[in-house]
């Protein structure tokens, strides 16, 4: 596992090494190191803006070789978010590098955790939080997919769909409690009494019994959640949903 102080080496080279990238409009150090939140198991987020539209994969190429060359990375992925690229890199003991490129006309923050470097960004822009429509439509679809993996007897695939339907109602939670809804980060901030809700939608043992238990909980909290953000939708939906569980019995 790395060490604070290797974190702390590579994310000093990695700023270093930017100063000298004549195709960078600017950089800032981003998340929990930004905000003061680090902590043991953070990673580095970085943030760049690349002057010229047109150098935009150049950048990624020569930063992707210099990660492999002399960070020893393992290997990375590509996450798209708007006109951003997050090149996402693992290095030998774990530690998760996020370095961000954006054409320079957009480099901004995107939360209030971004701590400018040097160059330029411009002013934060408020992105709207995910809402409970979009989310309420993934549940009532895993809930389906859920029932009919069950009947199947396609045991994990069921647990993967019981999972989503549970989740999708904590994210429903987190809205209604002011949290935020994405990559669950809000959940282990949500009340004791909202969480215990759901604890009996964890799949314990992999047989259709325990499937069809968890199932059970997980609908019934999510009818909840989905009633709570939307009433006239939940009682919409409120006899399909429990009809999926009656046909598990």
């Amino acid at each position: 596992m790395f060490t604070p102080d290797q974190r702390t080496r590579v994310r000093s080279d990695l700023l270093e090494y930017a100063t000298h990238d004549q195709r960078l409009s600017g950089a800032a150090i981003t998340g929990s190191a930004a905000a003061g939140n680090e902590d043991r198991w953070s990673d580095i987020d970085l943030a760049f803006g690349v002057t010229n539209p047109a150098d935009l994969q150049g950048v990624l190429s020569d930063w992707t070789s210099y990660m492999y060359e002399n960070h020893a990375a393992l290997h990375h992925l590509d996450v798209a978010a708007g006109l951003w690229t997050y090149r996402v890199f693992l290095l030998p003991g774990a530690l998760q590098v996020d370095l961000a490129f954006v054409q320079a006309t957009e480099f901004r923050p995107l939360a209030p955790t971004f701590r400018l470097i040097f160059g330029t960004a411009h002013e934060l822009r408020d992105f709207p939080p995910p809402t409970p429509g979009g989310i309420i439509g993934l549940g009532w679809l895993y809930a389906l997919h859920a029932q009919s993996c069950i009947a199947r007897m396609r045991l994990w695939q069921a647990e993967y769909m019981i999972s989503g339907v549970r989740d999708h109602a904590l994210a429903l939670a987190c809205i209604r409690h002011g949290l935020s809804a994405v990559h669950g980060r809000g959940i282990d901030h949500l009340p004791i009494e909202v969480t215990a809700r759901f604890e009996g939608a964890l799949v314990r043992h992999m047989n259709a019994v325990e499937l069809f238990r968890a199932f059970r909980v997980a609908v019934e909290g999510f009818q909840t959640e989905v009633q709570a953000a939307d009433q006239e939708l939940g009682e919409r939906l409120q006899e399909t949903l429990s009809s999926l569980t009656e046909q598990s019995n």
